[in-house]
Formats: structure tokens, C-alpha cells, sequence
């Protein structure tokens, strides 16, 4: 169990960071804690390595404040030396299981041991008698290091939730098509071409890729072709001189160059000029080129992901689209749907989104009122996700209530929306008519309603027998059954 020393009774720190001095020697221990007290430190000790781990693990399930959160050890100060399991070993183990900086201890430092403890994780290396002010510096040293390595992870962390394959949501068999994509191209340096409607989340399909693949920890660069005028492109992907042409001041480098060891993501593919798609098909064949008014070739890594809001073979039939580059880049091909024609993942994206908002904004949003969600599964979406996304976001911030209520949402959805959207808290009531009873069996009665549901799903996932069952919650065995004995015959799958 490991030791406290007593806090001083004010810290020069605002935060106090709390450390753990691991030595055998129990007056070098101690001397270590009183001096990190007076220095504003929390510190404890322990005298093996078997009371150093209980002490780091006790740490990170211990809660104190009024935030009831773990305060583990933010460093540890480790003798090289002792008996048992080694402060090598224990820094190996600190390294794997703890979030923690290390600084190492020893009394008869050498250069092999000193590069050893680095190569293992150590912040630092010092030999007894500590002095004082060097070990002050290497207390700062090593916590601003473990801070920067902390919120680096964190940042990697974010980046992954939020352009992992989880954040891409949707039940439907094309999107589950996708992930599969996904997971089958990232570990591959291949080239990737998706199509689909404005808005469908090209981009996030691409960081995603990037994200999954060997590749996650260099550049991810976008650039949009139709947003950029024809006489800049080449300058942006490629880059230029000095001198080039008028207005090039100094050397720049591309875009292509900025992504190389990572991907590259070239969006409405579709506007480059006939001049531009030779330059591409090029720089993907040979992995070269040379910056605008250079005669130098520069070679890179770089993995491209290309998108196209515009149906390619019939730029390429047109004559408006090279065919060898098209047959260059069409190598792995994901298309992505518009959300009209996936209606069924409109409340799954809704909720998504909403709980994204409602974290951004700190407000308590419980879920949509079941009149909003009817609206927002019947609106028609001319601007795919990012449209719903924006609806739902205007609403996030909008609403007075827990609740998104139909009032909540933009005209267009209410207006736009197929069929009356009457709000259902005002519906009138519909009188009911009750029909002389006639004795039926029960399979009989319930025949036409289970026809009619099973219909209906399995038209909104065209015919998908496995999206179908999911939805209907149960096992495709059991729908093809129902199928069978209740006429249902359509496309196969």
C-alpha cells in the first residue's frame, strides 16, 4: 500500500500533479516525497514494484472531489535498482497499462542503461544524489511531455470516433455495403472512386478510409476541382515556382505533395478539364509530376480517393470525360445513395445528429416528438444528410423543450413534406366504427395486417430479405416461411 506524505498547506501550483517515488530504499523515498510537497506535489511512495502497481492501479478506480472522477498518478519516479521485479520491468509495465510519465533513478548510472530506460518510455534518466534543481527540471520537462503526448492521444481519439467507420450511420443493406467497403479497401494503397448526390457524405466516407487505414497517422487533404478556377488547379494539386506565371511570388508546394504518405482526396472529379485529366491519370499511373514552371520531378506516396457528383460513364460517352482515366480510377467503386431512397435511416441519422448537437450547444435533448420524426422521414431531402444534419442542428438550437416538437423544424420540411402533416397532439379523434362480429380465426384475421407490414418492409429495403428481417426483428429464415405462405414473391436478392 503505498504511502501519502502531507500535502503543504498551500501549493504553488493551481493543479496539483500527483507522483509516486518507487524506491527500496525507504530514506530516499521519503526524502523524494518531502521534497515534491514543498515543490506544490501530491506524493506518495512505495518501497517494490508490487506496491507501485497496486498503488497506480488503486489511483485510477479511486474518486475524491466533488466531481467523483479517478485521480491517478500523473508521474512516477522509479529506482532502477530494486528487488523482485526490476524499474526496467516496472517501467515496461508502467508504460503499457498506465497513463503516466516516468522519470528513472539509479546510483551507478551508464550511457547503455540511461538509452535503454528511453527507448523503454522513461521521460528521464538521473543518477543519485538527486540535485535539487535538476530534478525541478526534469519534473517540468517530463509533465509537459506527458501532456503533449496526452492530448495527442486524445485529439487521435476524437479523430477516430468522429471519422471511424462510427461515424457513418444507416441500417440499410447499401450502407452496410459501404462499411464493408470500407474495411476491405483502407489496408490497401488503392484507388477509390464514390458517386453519389451532392451532400451524401462523400467526405466522411473518405476520412474514414484514411482513418482505417495503415495511413491514419499522416495527411488527410481535401481539395474540391469545381470549386477552384481552371487556371489555379494545376498550381493547387501540383504546386509551382517561383516566377511561374504572374502573381507567383514565391515557391508552393501542392496538394499532392501535402498528402504524400497519407491520402489525397480529390472531390467533383467530374469538373477537372480534359487538360487536368491527363495530368492525373499521369500522377496515378507514375506517381510523379513536376510543380507548374519546374522542370523537376517530384515523386510521392500518396493514396487517392476520387468522388463525382455526375454519372462518369456518361461524361465518358459524352466525350466530356478521358475513358482511360476513368478506367484508371474506377478500380474500387462506392456508391453511395441519396436519403431519399433510404427513408428508414432518417431517424437513426436524426438522433445521431441530434445528440452531437445537443453536446456542443449543453442542452438535455431527449429525442424528436413523433409528429416531427413522421415529417422528417417524409421530407424528400434535395440536400441529402448535410440537409438534416443543418435541419436538425437549426432545431437543436431552436427548441425550448427537451422534446424537438413539428414546430421546430424549418417550413420546408412541414410544408414539403408527402401528405398532410397535421400535427398529431391536434388530430380529431376518429370515430369509431364497430362492425357486427363475425367469428373468424384468429390466423385469419391477422393475415392481412402481417402481409401488409411485411410488404411495406420489404419494399423501403428493395427487397433485401436480411435488411428486412432486421427490421422486422426477426431471423430470415423465418421471413422466407412467412413469405412463402403468405404469396409474397418479388426481386430476388
Amino acid at each position: 500500500m503505498a504511502t501519502e506524505a502531507k500535502s503543504p498547506p498551500q501549493s504553488k501550483q493551481t493543479a496539483t500533479h500527483k507522483v509516486l517515488v518507487i524506491d527500496d530504499d525507504p530514506i530516499i523515498a521519503e526524502s523524494l516525497a518531502e521534497f515534491l510537497v514543498r515543490e506544490g506535489y501530491e506524493a506518495a511512495t512505495a518501497f517494490d514494484a508490487a506496491e507501485a502497481m497496486e498503488a497506480l492501479a488503486e489511483a485510477e478506480q479511486h474518486t475524491d472531489g466533488p466531481s467523483r472522477v479517478p485521480h491517478p498518478y500523473d508521474l512516477a519516479i522509479c529506482d532502477v535498482s530494486m528487488p523482485g521485479m526490476g524499474g526496467m520491468d516496472l517501467l515496461a509495465h508502467i508504460q503499457k497499462e498506465h497513463d503516466a510519465a516516468v522519470i528513472m533513478l539509479t546510483g551507478y548510472g551508464t550511457i547503455e542503461s540511461a538509452v535503454e530506460a528511453l527507448r523503454l518510455g522513461a521521460s528521464d534518466y538521473l543518477t543519485k544524489p538527486v540535485v535539487d534543481s535538476e530534478l525541478r527540471v526534469s519534473l517540468e520537462r517530463a509533465l509537459g511531455q506527458h501532456k503533449l503526448l496526452s492530448e495527442n492521444r486524445r485529439l487521435k481519439q476524437q479523430l477516430a470516433g468522429r471519422y471511424g467507420l462510427e461515424g457513418i450511420v444507416g441500417r440499410d443493406h447499401r450502407v452496410q455495403r459501404i462499411f464493408e467497403l470500407i474495411e476491405a479497401v483502407a489496408p490497401s494503397r488503392t484507388t477509390v472512386l464514390m458517386s453519389g448526390e451532392s451532400g451524401v457524405g462523400k467526405s466522411l466516407i473518405a476520412r474514414a478510409i484514411h482513418q482505417n487505414s495503415p495511413r491514419r497517422n499522416e495527411p488527410f487533404v481535401e481539395i474540391s476541382c469545381g470549386s477552384i478556377p481552371e487556371t489555379l488547379l494545376e498550381s493547387e494539386l501540383f504546386g509551382h515556382v517561383k516566377g511561374a506565371f504572374t502573381g507567383a511570388h514565391a515557391d508552393k508546394a501542392g496538394r499532392f505533395l501535402a498528402a504524400d504518405g497519407g491520402t489525397l482526396f480529390l472531390d467533383e472529379i467530374n469538373s477537372a478539364s480534359p487538360a487536368m485529366q491527363l495530368k492525373l491519370l499521369r500522377v496515378l499511373q507514375e506517381r510523379r509530376f513536376e510543380p507548374v514552371g519546374s522542370n523537376e520531378t517530384i515523386e510521392v506516396d500518396t493514396r487517392v480517393v476520387l468522388a463525382s457528383n455526375q454519372d462518369l460513364e456518361a461524361l465518358v460517352a459524352e466525350g466530356k470525360f478521358r475513358q482511360d482515366l476513368y478506367y484508371r480510377i474506377n478500380v474500387v467503386k462506392i456508391e453511395i445513395p441519396p436519403l431519399r431512397d433510404r427513408v428508414n435511416d432518417v431517424p437513426m441519422l436524426a438522433e445521431h445528429f441530434l445528440k452531437q448537437h445537443a453536446e456542443e450547444l449543453g442542452k438535455a435533448l431527449l429525442g424528436f416528438a413523433d409528429d416531427a420524426m413522421d415529417a422528417l422521414r417524409r421530407y424528400s431531402y434535395p440536400g441529402n444528410v448535410r440537409e438534416l444534419q443543418n435541419i436538425v442542428e437549426r432545431a437543436a438550437v431552436l427548441t425550448r423543450t427537451p422534446t424537438i416538437a413539428l414546430h421546430d423544424l424549418p417550413p420546408q420540411v412541414i410544408e414539403n413534406a408527402t401528405g398532410p402533416l397535421t400535427p398529431a397532439s391536434h388530430r380529431a379523434p376518429e370515430p369509431e366504427v364497430e362492425s357486427p362480429w363475425i367469428p373468424t380465426p384468429l390466423a385469419d384475421a391477422l393475415r392481412e395486417p402481417e402481409k401488409r407490414i411485411i410488404l411495406r418492409a420489404l419494399q423501403a429495403n428493395d427487397w433485401n430479405r436480411q435488411a428486412t428481417a432486421d427490421d422486422l426483428d426477426i431471423n430470415r429464415t423465418t421471413l422466407y416461411k412467412k413469405m412463402k405462405a403468405l404469396g409474397l414473391d418479388g426481386p430476388e436478392d
